[in-house]
């Protein structure tokens, strides 16, 4: 197996000699926050320590695990050192703390296991996730796959803090005896292989007081697998038994131990979060080996549903909650106060307040109670306090024994400082909104403010899913048009800068869905570019359409920052480049530029600049991309950006990217690309940084979309 156990900065340490022979000039520090969205993705799962207040973690399907700050009740992210080769560790297939020290926590981290995705790691940190140490395994994990919010698939022994078991999705049960530095597969556990893409699903100690020292000796083991029933070990792992009995052909979600002694199981007939049509709740009493079925409501042929949350108030005795999944519109979270006999539905007399992310109300008066709700918590140390995730977002009450009376519980969007969108596109228009969002699955957003939410709110008119593309005429930067996919339209344009939409008139096409779009400076020309040789402009808004002739060439569509009548259409695929000055009327391929580039982009203020990143370097055409030459062939871009000059210079060049191969990172150039100054550390990786953009009215300001960590805003550090 391969084991590293360095220390994460060393690592990712970028050494300032690195820097100085990069830039030529001195580094200017920047200060890199969230452009605030709140939310806006899969909160997978939260984690309580038991026997430490206010210690509180929340994993996410794609853009890492948080910690919560208990004075500001913020999320903060603890995996932003992650750089694009290591883009798979932000999928978090689980998370672990350890009872008997609230300063340890561990991650297991990956987030596919198909072909692509690279193997998973073991994250560990002694300081609640401020540094971390990091150990390879040698398969993957699936963060960002079926049965993501079952759990937890990494435990902790409360008895002997250095054992820590590891249920996997195609290897079988792993443990570690040395604090997650080494791991193994236990051989004596009977799954081994793989199952189901599910695998095995959590692991629980049982709690009860013994004699003695050293490991738990109960451990119970669920595989998320029909027909596989739940595995115990009675002698501290040594060997492992099934379980007679339970529920069949159903998976267990989630296992905990109430103060009775008993094992509380929630099941779906499927691992979700999607697909999930029956369900429900048993309890397994270890002392008669008795299996009792508490269901709430049962499922039925005309209410499909299943169980997933449950979480136990360490409190009250007998007193637990468990949450609905994929009851879509109707999921809500059941509440015991007799150990199962009877329950009642918290979300019959839930009041919600939204307000902390208007764009879950998705344009309706109130936003529901939630969908996905994986996963579900009460505080160890104060039972009037909860949380739920869902797929967008997480609840928070403080009033959760409200519901023993039969009255109101009061949620309010408790999310804030978590930021999970996958950005597609951005971009900053000269005058008005700081930055424009398209964002995957909410659609996108006017950021007029930087922080708290966005107060233009999500595009629901028309709705996208979606958005995949921004434009903005460049004279007229209240006109913008969107591309997209998914639900009520797939092009729109706006004239009042977001405030509103329409949907244009009509499609180019039957099936006109995605691709890119781009409009003239005047506003007067839009231009959609589908898939392969399909492009198509109108000058009415989609009235009527005319399709380009493109003599083959195909790609991402943009116009001239000056010239109405010149649009550029790349081929990021192949680095072919091709021309039109006629309005997109017809385009003839002028140049070959290397391939696997990145977006193109025009210079506002500057006739026929246009600049590509690619792996050679930058290749940059001052006339209307009928000849390009390299700009920096030390410098590997893979997206570049523009904003305002410094002291009235040329524009100032951002390039996500890295020199010589060394640490990714973004660069800052002044002076078009002559010399260059990376401006983030190594706290500052965020994963997978798609697109950049400049901010043309402040200078230095920059704009990140990442690929789970939302937008992300950095300003040079004032002195």
């Amino acid at each position: 197996m391969s084991v590293s156990n360095l220390v994460l900065s060393l690592l990712l340490s970028t050494s300032l000699s690195q820097t100085r022979d990069l830039a030529e000039i001195n580094s200017t520090p920047y200060t890199w926050r969230n452009v605030e969205i709140v939310g806006g993705g899969f909160v997978s799962g939260i984690i309580t320590h038991p026997r430490a207040k206010d210690v509180v973690y929340a994993r996410t399907d794609i853009g890492g695990v948080y910690r919560l700050d208990p004075a500001t009740r913020r999320w903060i992210p603890i995996e932003d050192w992650i750089t694009r080769p290591d883009w798979n560790l932000y999928g978090a297939e689980s998370v672990a703390i350890d009872p008997s020290d609230p300063q340890r926590v561990y991650i297991a981290a990956g987030t596919y296991t198909n072909e692509w995705g690279q193997n998973g790691a073991i994250l560990r940190s002694r300081d609640q996730g401020r540094t971390w140490q990091r150990t390879d395994l040698p398969f993957k994990n699936g963060g960002n796959e079926d049965g993501r919010s079952i759990g937890e698939r990494l435990a902790v022994d409360p008895a002997a803090g250095r054992v820590i078991y590891f249920g996997t999705r195609h290897e079988g049960l792993w443990r570690s005896s040395d604090q997650g530095v080494t791991w193994a597969r236990d051989e004596n556990f009977p799954i081994k292989g793989r199952t189901n893409r599910i695998g095995i699903g959590w692991v629980v100690f049982d709690p009860a007081p013994r004699r003695g020292r050293g490991p738990t000796v109960d451990i119970y083991v669920g595989p998320a697998i029909k027909g596989q029933p739940i595995i115990v070990s009675h002698d501290a792992g040594k060997s492992w038994k099934p379980i007679e009995g339970g529920p069949q052909n159903l998976i267990p979600h989630h296992a905990a131990f109430d103060q009775s002694g008993d094992l509380v199981i929630t099941y779906g007939d499927g691992p979700g979060p999607n697909g999930v049509t029956d369900g429900a709740v048993w309890k397994y009493s270890p002392r008669g080996s008795k299996w009792i079925d508490i269901t709430p409501i049962p499922p039925s042929t005309t209410d499909r549903f299943g169980y997933a949350g449950l979480s136990i108030d360490r409190n009250y005795s007998g007193t637990y909650i468990v949450s609905t999944l994929d009851r879509w519109g109707r999921d809500t979270i059941f509440r015991t106060k007799d150990y199962g006999k009877t329950w009642m539905s918290i979300a019959d007399k839930a009041v919600r307040d939204s307000t902390g992310a208007p764009f879950l109300k998705w344009n309706r008066k109130d936003a529901d109670f939630g969908h996905w709700i994986g996963d579900v918590e009460i505080d160890p140390y104060n039972s009037n306090r909860a949380w739920y995730v869902t797929g967008a977002t997480i609840w928070g009450t403080d009033d959760l024994r409200n519901a023993d009376t039969n009255s109101p519980t009061h949620w309010k969007v408790r999310v804030q400082g978590l930021e999970e969108c996958a950005v597609l596109d951005l971009i900053s228009p000269p005058k008005g909104a700081n930055v424009i969002s398209a964002v995957g699955d909410i659609g996108g957003f006017v950021h007029n403010k930087l922080f708290g939410d966005p107060d233009a709110g999500m595009w629901t008119h028309p709705l996208m899913n979606n958005v995949d593309d921004l434009d903005f005429a460049e004279d007229d930067p209240q006109t913008l048009i969107r591309i997209g996919r998914g639900n009520e339209a797939h092009g729109a344009i706006s004239r009042d800068q977001g405030k509103t939409w329409a949907p244009f008139v009509g499609a180019p096409t039957n099936n006109a869905t995605s691709g890119s779009g781009a409009i003239s400076a005047n506003g007067r020309t839009i231009v959609w570019s589908l898939r392969g040789p399909n492009v198509f402009l109108t000058a009415d808004e989609g009235s009527t359409w005319l399709q380009s002739e493109t003599n083959g060439a195909s790609g991402r569509i943009i116009s001239d920052r000056v010239d109405s009548r010149a649009f550029y259409l790349f081929n990021e695929a192949t680095g072919d480049f091709a021309v039109s000055v006629d309005s997109a009327k017809t385009f003839r391929t002028t140049a070959h530029l290397p391939a696997k580039s990145g977006r193109p982009i025009a210079v506002f203020g500057k006739r026929g600049h246009v600049w590509v990143p690619t792996p050679a370097g930058l290749q940059f055409s001052d006339d209307g991309g009928e000849h390009f030459r390299v700009v920096s062939p030390d410098l590997s871009a893979e997206q570049v950006g523009v904003g305002r000059a410094i002291s009235g210079g040329y524009p100032t060049l951002y390039v996500i990217g890295n020199h010589r191969g060394r640490r990714p990172g973004v660069f800052r150039s002044v002076d078009m690309g002559r010399t260059w100054v990376q401006i983030n550390d190594e706290q500052s990786g965020f994963g997978t940084m798609s697109v950049i953009t400049g901010d043309p009215k402040v200078f230095g300001r920059v704009y990140l979309g990442t690929n789970g960590r939302g937008v992300i805003v950095a300003d040079p550090k004032r002195s």
